[in-house]
């Protein structure tokens, strides 16, 4: 299976790094089998950081040693059980079992101005998952630990032709 992970730098060598905010499935190397997705990642953290370059680093991960040797945790749909789990971690309170893989959709900016409404008590938990249920999410695979990490082989960039198409941004 390849993975992407949206950059402004290129990683060869995933490390996991203590993040400054909470993100949807706590601290870990997150990636998505999405090549847009991760191309709309790319372009956003190069826009904020104003340096390197919109950069799309391609991954090939040994499914059979990640998940048969790893603990995972998936979440198939937006869900109950994946709303507690991403507030949870979002808010940074998050508890629970460690995990060295988690799968599932990712908040997005448009998920996550719902989860905002559902933060600050605008929307029932029951109107907020009803919302995400119409939404076309795109899934991530967040790697959070070293075991997860080994699973993984660096593969190259995506070409510059291939994120910019005809024409260069």
């Amino acid at each position: 299976m390849l993975l992407f992970h949206g950059s402004n730098v290129v990683v060869s060598e995933p490390r996991l790094i203590q993040q400054n905010r909470f993100l949807d499935f706590g601290f870990g190397f997150y990636t998505t089998t999405n090549q847009k997705q991760a191309m709309a990642f790319a372009d956003k953290v190069y826009k904020r950081r104003k340096e390197g370059g919109r950069i799309v680093n391609i991954y090939e991960i040994n499914e059979k040693k990640a998940f048969e040797e790893c603990s995972v945790l998936r979440f198939d749909a937006p869900d109950e059980a994946w709303l507690d789990f991403v507030s949870r971690n979002r808010l940074g309170n998050y508890q629970g079992d460690s995990y060295d893989f988690v799968y599932g959709p990712v908040a997005n900016d448009d998920v996550y101005t719902t989860l905002t409404l559902y933060f600050a008590g605008a929307l029932t938990k029951e109107q907020t998952l009803e919302t995400l249920r119409i939404k076309n999410l795109y899934n991530q695979l967040v790697l959070k630990s070293e075991r997860a990490l080994s699973c993984l082989k660096y593969i190259g960039i995506m070409p510059e032709e291939e994120f910019y198409g005809t024409s260069k941004v």
